[in-house]
């Protein structure tokens, strides 16, 4: 008769059979706030003062070609500064690949509405016939 064997294996130790899922639950809780803490933050392109308009939201399938004008006049393809003159060469290249792609233009409030007017005209003789026009919703309170 052997001592302390109660049956579960060598020296009365049973091998445990369930997974510890508190590891993982712990990483997924940080991932979590990872997430929360940086999706406001990616918005695209530059900062810009938008205008506060009640609109419908955008909802598209695939990720569009943000154009932002901001108050100092500059102008920036998604965050990426680029003179008017040229604006239009480098968005017909852009749209070789996809000839679908959405264009949308963030005017900042502040900046003069000739400003846009010339991005928005680079925008069509680059051969982009629809544009959509970026703002936020207002604060309500």
């Amino acid at each position: 008769m052997s001592m302390g064997s109660s049956g579960g294996g060598r020296d009365g130790y049973s091998s445990m059979s369930d997974i510890n899922v508190t590891p993982m639950v712990d990483i997924m809780l940080v991932l979590l706030i990872i997430f929360m803490v940086t999706a406001p933050l990616m918005t695209q392109g530059v900062e810009v003062d938008l205008p506060q308009e009640d609109s419908q939201a955008i909802s598209t399938d695939t990720e569009p070609l943000v154009i932002s004008v901001r108050a100092d006049r500059m102008t920036y393809i998604e965050d990426k500064a680029v003179e008017v003159a040229v604006l239009g060469d480098k968005v017909r290249g852009i749209r070789l690949a996809n000839p679908k792609l959405p264009v949308y233009v963030r005017g900042d409030k502040a900046v003069e509405y000739g400003a846009v007017m010339k991005v928005m005209a680079a925008l069509q003789n680059a051969g982009v016939d629809h544009v959509g026009l970026i703002t936020e919703l207002p604060d309500t309170l």
